[in-house]
């Protein structure tokens, strides 16, 4: 009986081995990428699609990630913590010796939809797995577009990563749990406004990329698509149409929130602010139309909506409204006002703002401890800096703080704990 059950065991082991072998070796790996993309473009095709491929590439925000502050555009630099150490954005200008000068219309194709370069699989930093859903038009005029640039003769940084994440041929097993197997296809039952709404959405903008919460392998987790996560520190909010809505939200003021930043629901700031400034304020009115309405579930965009109702108040106890009404007069209203109604063009409103709406107080915390840089918006709007008050204010006071501006204009239990305040700075 021993026997055949050591048996069994080696047997077992002998196939988990196998294949993990199989996949290690890219066995299981399925390549989006038709056999036709192995054609060449003419020199005529990438002149005409560079104009289109300079849109979509806005759309999809590449500049952002693969420029270093202050570094040589498109020359990557720029580095992105992870649990498991550092990477760093890769050159892809022209540059034939380091960035994507000399790489074939394919090469390029697998690199954006399949997550496997030259030098091998990428990283997860790159959004290959919601890239994977663009269309190969799409990622032809991006390269059309990229070949126009100038190339920078900028070395890539190599990633610090932690064995075993550093090998790159171990993303097959991610890929093989959080890869789609296929691209997506439009659906049929709605409308072309909708299914714009959701390639924007879930490709080129690659919102559920910080919206969607991971799993313990660092895949998105489908099952909680868009309901928020949190993200370098911050909470990247809810954006279904329930999440928009809690936050105050309507169709057509997100869409106009996307192009400039601004509104009575507050400013962007963080990660988002960005995203407006290098790619959402530059997308047409159609398409911010179209990722509006697909957001709040909607096959057009209604030609008048009702907003939100206000949150109700919710009640506070007296100690902690009276510390924190002493700390706001003290340190707060003189730029958001006696009623927390901000100053136009110069500093958001509090009743407002999204920030006390969230579930989770982190990002008001967070803004009242670190402040907020001087932020310039499309056109002419800016916001003036706002202070930090870490070293000035206790966890006490702040979490009073918290607690009261939530409950009094976000309609939220005040739940903020002093450990979520000592974790928050511990964070930073």
């Amino acid at each position: 009986m021993l026997k055949k059950l050591l048996l069994v065991a080696a047997a077992l082991v002998i196939l988990v081995g196998l294949f993990a072998g199989c996949v290690f070796i890219g066995l299981f790996e399925k390549s989006v990428v038709a056999k036709d993309i192995e054609q060449p473009l003419s020199v005529d095709q990438m002149k005409a699609l560079a104009e289109r491929g300079a849109y979509v590439a806005v759309a999809a925000d590449c500049y952002a990630c693969h420029t270093a502050k202050d570094g040589a555009p498109w020359a990557g630099g720029l580095p992105f913590a992870t649990p498991f150490g550092t990477l760093y954005a890769t050159n892809i200008s022209p540059d034939k010796e380091n960035g994507i000068g000399s790489w074939t219309r394919a090469e390029f194709h697998r690199a954006v939809r399949d997550g496997i370069g030259r030098r091998g699989h990428l990283f997860p930093a790159m959004p290959y797995a919601s890239y994977r859903n663009m269309t190969p038009e799409d990622v032809d005029a991006v390269y059309a577009y990229l070949m126009t640039r100038a190339p920078m003769n900028v070395p890539n940084k190599p990633a610090e990563l932690t064995f075993p994440f550093n090998i790159r041929q171990g993303l097959t097993f991610w890929n093989l749990f959080n890869l789609p197997g296929s691209a997506a296809s439009a659906d049929a039952a709605r409308s072309e406004t909708w299914n714009r709404g959701r390639y924007l959405t879930d490709a080129l903008a690659h919102c559920g990329e910080c919206h969607t919460p991971r799993n313990l392998l660092m895949g998105m987790r489908q099952d909680a698509y868009l309901q928020g996560a949190l993200l370098e520190g911050v909470v990247a909010p809810d954006i279904t149409k329930a999440g928009l809505t809690q936050m105050g939200f309507e169709p057509s003021v997100l869409a106009s929130f996307m192009k400039s930043g601004i509104s009575n629901q507050g400013a962007m700031a963080n990660q988002m602010f960005e995203v407006v400034h290098f790619s959402t304020q530059y997308m047409s009115r159609d398409d911010l139309n179209a990722l509006s309405a697909y957001l709040f579930d909607l096959d057009k965009m209604p030609d008048s909506t009702i907003p939100p109702e206000p949150p109700k108040p919710v009640a506070i106890a007296s100690d902690v409204a009276a510390s924190a009404k002493t700390t706001y007069v003290a340190v707060c209203s003189g730029c958001h006002g006696a009623d927390g109604q901000g100053i136009p063009h110069v500093v958001v409103p509090l009743t407002t703002n999204t920030s006390l709406r969230l579930s989770s107080g982190r990002n008001l915390i967070r803004a009242v401890l670190d402040g907020i840089p001087a932020q310039h918006f499309p056109g002419l709007e800016r916001m003036q800096p706002m202070p930090g008050f870490k070293t000035l204010l206790t966890d006490q006071q702040v979490a009073d703080l918290a607690n009261w501006l939530r409950a009094s204009w976000g309609g939220q239990e005040p739940k903020v704990t002093l450990d979520d305040v000592r974790q928050t700075r511990l964070d930073n």
